[in-house]
């Protein structure tokens, strides 16, 4: 019978990779870190609990849901309800000349890529324009069509289309 021998530096090499390994070994902190407090946004204004002024959460706040602007059925043109919001935004728009805004315009699920893309762009454009026809600086507004790729509403069916067919203002710093 035949005794195996273990080689003093291959005993070693084993001793070395079990410390190797056990030094990787998750360690308890000594102290753990604090409770986290409440949530602070980069859009807060200090001192206060609104956002800060001039903010997306400023315009938001100021809107009251009106950021959005919704569209019938293969249409762009806009109703009393679309205008009373560009209005709206076109108020905050002035009170803060230095911020610009991207017109987002968005289609529903229905019809090819290429045809909501454009009708996602009409729905854009036609939200632009008129804020420009009421004083807002055409240089402080771009607008990108989504078409259908970034709905709002999952579903087939016509409440859900219809939250899908809009054209949301979003302020770029």
């Amino acid at each position: 019978m035949r005794s195996i021998r273990i080689l003093p530096l291959a005993s070693g090499a084993l001793i070395a990779g079990a410390l190797a390994l056990s030094a990787c070994a998750p360690k308890a902190p000594k102290t753990l870190p604090p409770e986290p407090g409440p949530a602070r946004s980069s859009e807060t204004n200090p001192g206060t609990l609104g956002p800060a002024p001039g903010s997306q959460g400023d315009f938001l706040a100021f809107l009251s849901g009106q950021d959005t602007i919704y569209f019938d059925t293969d249409k762009s043109d806009l109703d009393s309800t679309d205008t009373a919001a560009l209005q709206k935004q076109a108020q905050w728009l002035l009170r803060y000349p230095a911020k610009r805004a991207t017109i987002e315009g968005h289609a529903d699920e229905r019809g090819t890529r290429d045809y909501n893309l454009a009708l996602g762009e009409r729905r854009a454009n036609s939200a632009k324009n008129y804020l420009v026809s009421i004083g807002v600086e055409p240089a402080r507004l771009t607008t990108v069509s989504y078409g259908k790729e970034r709905p709002v509403a999952l579903g087939s069916d016509e409440a859900s289309w219809a939250k899908n067919r809009r054209a949301v203002t979003v302020t770029v710093e």
